[in-house]
Parts: C-alpha cells; sequence; structure tokens
C-alpha cells in the first residue's frame, strides 16, 4: 500500500476555537491565568495535534479479522497499523512498548486521510455508512460511505484494551462497538493501570439501540489521554441493581494510582445515566488537570418514558455532568441538552460532589456552557461516603452560563436550580464557591431558586459562599433550606443566608417573579415582576436572544460594572460549531 501522509489540515472555519486552544507543542499548558475566581485551572495539559505524535516507522497492513494483535506484538515504536477500511476486526490489545514522544504508534483506518474529516472536525456516523440516527441531532451526510475500521465485541469488556504500561498510541477512523444481542457490554475501550501518552480521535464509538452498554470509554489508571473530535452513542443501563445500573459515555476516577492530565474536546457524548462523570466507585487518587470543552452532552429525548415517541426501553438516566472526584478541572464552552428525573437523580443538567474519604472535587471552573431541557440546575454539595464525610469540597468557579428550559413538569424534576449545601460533619464544610453571571430561562415550573443545607454535627457552616450578577427566577418557594441544625425552614432569604452560611455576598442579582411574604432579599439585589421587565432583546420562546438590550435597566448593573446576567457573547463564542 502506498504510504499514507498525514497532513495537517486547517481546521474549517466554523470551528471557532482550535481543539489546542489552551494546549501548546509539548504538552505545554496556555490556559492565559493560574486561577477563575476562586478556582486554579490546570497545570498540565494533553496536546492532541498528529504533529505532535509522529510514527515515522513502517507501515503494517492489517486485513484479516484476528490480525491486529499479531501486527501490534510486531511493531516497532513509530509504526502505524493501518486496519483496512470497512471491515470488520476482532478485539484486540494494545502492549506496553516503551515508546517516546517521538516514536508514536498510530492504529489507523486504511482510509486516505482526505476520506475522513479534517483534523479538529468532528467525526460523524456517516463515515460508517449510517446517514442519520433517529432521535439525535442531525449532522451533515451527503454522501454516507463506509471508511472507518470496525472492531467489534461479542461479550464482556474491551473492544480495544490498553494494557499496564502501554503508551504513545493513537487511535483514528475506528468504529468500536459490540454485537448486538449478547448480553451486557462493559467499557468498549478500557485501561489497565499504568497507561500514558494516549490519543484518541475521530472515532465512533458505540452501543446497540437497545441493549446494555455501560460506557464507552474507563479511563481507568492513565495518564495524559486526549479524546477529540469522535462520536459516542448508545450508552445505557436498564437495572436498577447489579452489573449495569449507571452508563456513562466517558468515565474516569476510580484508581489507585496517579492520574492525569485528561482532555475532553469537541466530541457527541451521549449516556443514559451521566454523559460524562469522573468518581463513582473506590478510589485514592485524585486525577487532576482536566479540560472538557466543546462537547455536545445529549440524551435522546425518546428514551423519557412518557413521550410520544418514548422507546421502549426505561433507561436509567441521572445528570449530564458529575464529578465525584477531581481537581483543576475546566468545563468551558459545552451544550448540555436533557436530563430527567424519575430514578434516584431529579434531573440536574450538572452535579458536583465528592464521594469516598479520599475524593475531592476541588478547584473546578464552569463557564461559558449552554444548560437546556432539564428538571433541575445544579448541585453543589459538599456529601458524605457512607457514615465518613469525603475529603474536600471547595473553590467552584461557575460563571456565564446559560440554563434554558428548566422545568420539573415537563422533565420529572424537582424544579431547583441550585442546590448549595454541605453535609461534612467534621471536616472543612463546603466553602468557596462563586456562581456569578448566570442566566436562567425558566419556561415552566420551578420550585426553589436556592436549596441550601448543613450537617448539624459540624460547628463550620459553609463559608466564602458568593452568588452575584444573574438573572434567575425566584422560584414558588425561592430560597428554601433543609431545616437541619442551625439552617432553619424560615422560608426568608436574607435569614437563610446568615444562618446557614458563615459568609456570603448576594448582591446585584435580578430575581424574577418573586413571591410576596417569603421576606427580604439581603439589599442591592432587583427584584422584578416577570422576564419581560428584565429587558432582553427577546425572550420568545422559539426566538431568544439572552443578551440585554441598551434599554435595560440591568445594563451594567453588576456588582463589577458588566451586564447583569450571563455574557452571551462570550457563550456564542464558546459554543460556536458545537452542535
Amino acid at each position: 500500500m502506498k504510504k499514507l501522509v498525514l497532513l495537517m489540515l486547517l481546521v474549517p472555519a466554523a470551528m471557532a476555537q482550535p481543539d489546542n486552544r489552551y494546549c501548546k507543542a509539548g504538552d505545554n499548558p496556555a490556559f492565559g491565568a493560574v486561577k477563575d475566581g476562586p478556582a486554579a485551572l490546570p497545570t498540565r495539559c494533553v496536546n492532541t495535534e498528529v504533529a505532535s505524535t509522529p510514527s515515522p516507522g513502517k507501515e503494517i497492513s492489517v486485513s484479516e479479522t484476528n490480525g491486529v494483535d499479531a501486527a501490534l506484538r510486531a511493531a516497532a515504536c513509530g509504526d502505524v497499523i493501518i486496519l483496512e477500511a470497512g471491515r470488520t476486526f476482532a478485539p484486540f490489545t494494545l502492549p506496553a512498548k516503551k515508546c517516546d514522544a517521538n516514536h508514536w504508534i498510530t492504529v489507523r483506518s486504511g482510509a486516505a486521510s482526505s476520506d475522513l474529516p479534517s483534523e479538529g472536525e468532528r467525526i460523524t456516523p456517516c463515515y460508517a455508512a449510517t446517514a442519520s440516527l433517529p432521535g439525535r441531532p442531525p449532522y451533515a451526510c451527503a454522501t454516507p460511505k463506509k471508511v472507518l475500521a470496525r472492531i467489534e465485541l461479542k461479550a464482556g469488556a474491551g473492544s480495544i484494551t490498553f494494557s499496564d504500561g502501554a503508551n504513545h498510541y493513537r487511535l483514528m477512523g475506528l468504529e468500536v462497538t459490540r454485537t448486538a444481542g449478547t448480553g451486557t457490554a462493559y467499557a468498549l475501550i478500557r485501561f489497565d493501570d499504568g497507561v500514558d501518552h494516549v490519543v484518541i480521535d475521530r472515532c465512533w464509538i458505540h452501543g446497540t439501540p437497545l441493549d446494555e452498554t455501560v460506557r464507552g470509554i474507563n479511563l481507568g489508571g492513565s495518564s495524559f489521554v486526549g479524546i477529540v473530535d469522535s462520536y459516542f452513542s448508545d450508552f445505557h443501563c436498564i437495572a436498577r441493581t447489579g452489573s449495569c445500573t449507571d452508563a456513562q459515555a466517558i468515565n474516569g476516577g476510580n484508581t489507585t494510582v496517579s492520574v492525569g492530565a485528561y482532555k475532553i474536546v469537541n466530541n457527541y457524548l451521549e449516556a443514559a445515566a451521566e454523559n460524562v462523570m469522573f468518581g463513582g466507585a473506590a478510589g485514592t487518587q485524585v486525577p487532576g488537570d482536566i479540560e472538557i470543552r466543546r462537547n455536545h452532552m445529549f440524551k435522546p429525548i425518546e428514551w423519557q418514558p412518557g413521550r410520544s415517541n418514548f422507546i421502549g426501553r426505561d433507561f436509567i438516566v441521572k445528570n449530564l455532568f458529575e464529578l465525584k472526584i477531581g481537581e483543576r478541572v475546566l468545563v468551558e464552552g459545552n451544550l448540555m441538552e436533557n436530563s430527567w428525573g424519575g430514578y434516584s437523580q431529579v434531573g440536574y443538567g450538572i452535579l458536583l460532589s465528592p464521594r469516598g474519604t479520599l475524593a475531592a472535587v476541588q478547584d473546578v471552573t464552569i463557564r461559558d456552557n449552554v444548560i437546556r431541557h432539564i428538571g433541575s440546575g445544579m448541585q453543589l454539595t459538599a456529601s458524605k461516603s457512607g457514615e465518613e464525610d469525603s475529603l474536600a469540597a471547595q473553590r467552584w468557579s461557575i460563571h456565564d452560563d446559560l440554563l434554558e428550559d428548566l422545568d420539573a413538569k415537563a422533565y420529572n424534576g424537582d424544579g431547583i436550580v441550585f442546590q448549595i449545601s454541605s453535609g461534612f460533619r467534621k471536616n472543612v464544610p463546603l466553602n468557596n464557591i462563586s456562581v456569578s453571571h448566570v442566566t436562567v430561562s425558566n419556561w415552566g415550573v420551578v420550585k426553589n431558586l436556592i436549596l441550601v443545607g448543613v450537617a448539624p454535627e459540624n460547628p463550620r457552616l459553609p463559608f466564602a459562599i458568593s452568588f452575584t450578577d444573574n438573572i434567575v427566577p425566584a422560584g414558588k418557594y425561592s430560597v428554601w433550606s433543609t431545616g437541619i441544625g442551625t439552617c432553619p425552614k424560615s422560608g426568608y432569604p436574607s435569614t437563610t443566608f446568615t444562618s446557614c452560611w458563615n459568609s456570603s455576598q448576594v448582591k446585584n442579582n435580578v430575581i424574577v417573579d418573586y413571591p410576596g411574604g417569603q421576606g427580604p432579599w439581603p439589599p442591592e439585589n432587583f427584584l422584578v415582576k416577570d422576564l419581560g421587565a428584565v429587558g432582553f432583546e427577546r425572550d420568545r420562546r422559539d426566538d431568544s436572544d439572552y443578551r440585554l438590550s441598551a434599554a435595560s435597566h440591568y445594563k451594567g448593573k453588576g456588582s463589577d460594572g458588566k451586564d447583569v446576567g450571563a455574557n452571551m457573547d462570550a457563550i456564542n463564542s464558546a459554543i460556536e460549531g458545537v452542535r
């Protein structure tokens, strides 16, 4: 076969931000600042350019179904394993080779680079001759073509397995899946401990429409892993107990070895329980330096029971994004759609809640995202692990995000916009949490704007809680507490904040449709009768523009002199081309 040259191609104009905006060659971080508000930004990164993963060695072509393992055993560092496009291959294991930054092993489809999307452009099932997927956002597919090499798991786990110590591998142009009707499948791509320097690029990783497929990628004990420009679909569980209760497109953080950095950029990520989750099982190491940017996280609405087009399988749905462990995490420019309750959760879009005596969720930045069609907004909690406190919940910066169509009735949720609570009984409680310049538009039922709570055994209350410059619905009960300990169920905002938080700043918020008889808010907040009084450019359900008009009374009235609410220009730029 004529040698395939991996060319550096220009990113299309529609891509407002390249995959490597925050990471230069040599894995040199370029996040532009040390901190975002109270949160430290990542200090490590993964550069995923093809030019940064050179494979200058020989080519090894594979066309036999069971031939990939033999080719990998024969390969030297720097070689390219070429799998015949359109052919199906048996699962294989990537061995440890002790490669280096100048000699990566590339495993890729045999299709010409010009037949795949350009570098930095997301792949779709069109490249596996699938013109469309019902219930998913449409993708361009003028000419369906079968140019991916398919790796298919019949049962168990590991269509592709990275063995202990495997390093410097790039996968590109692969369809990674499982056989339908063969029982529960576990991680399609799985990492053993000690794996480092892996890039998964332009791959379609998917389960089947009705089977239980637990997750697309289990990051295990890996470090310096980039997952870019790929498409994940059909990860879901049915059982409420047993081996398949939570399904994710990507899961990590459950390990006893040092892990991170991770980069998850420009992917379509579909899963029933959590689209992306770190933590959830026993682990002793906190994964750090995680970049989650420009992804489309989506749950097909036909998975929701009661819908006219319900698929007929009661998949377990929880949240769109969840951190139970992690530090120095940047979540930026993502579009997150569809989350509903009815299982053990209540339709939250985002959940930050450490779980494990050695688990910390700290230094987390969530900015410039759109989160829509949800039963509740964000759960921000310091939670226990059984009877013991988790390690830490602190330094979270949440700003310039849009929450749209939060509706308890339509999405079977609790209708809570923010839960900000601390269940730690001994450890330092929830602290240094900033929620600012967030715009929330509800088209239906909202129960509470803020639900707070504390552990009565802990003499220390949550502290350094900041809620400023937001445009938010008051909800039926506005600010409410769990009523435990020093945090009584007064229903009065000012009283609740004073009783439940040791120190806080709550000001310059526009509170929409605040009901009478619930007591005063702290001074320097704005209470308005309805959404029309805010002064958006447009606030129609079918054509919204959440920028403040020049005539809005709240333009330039933020505590920092900026407009109250989210910076919609920054959000629109961040998510351009994501859907």
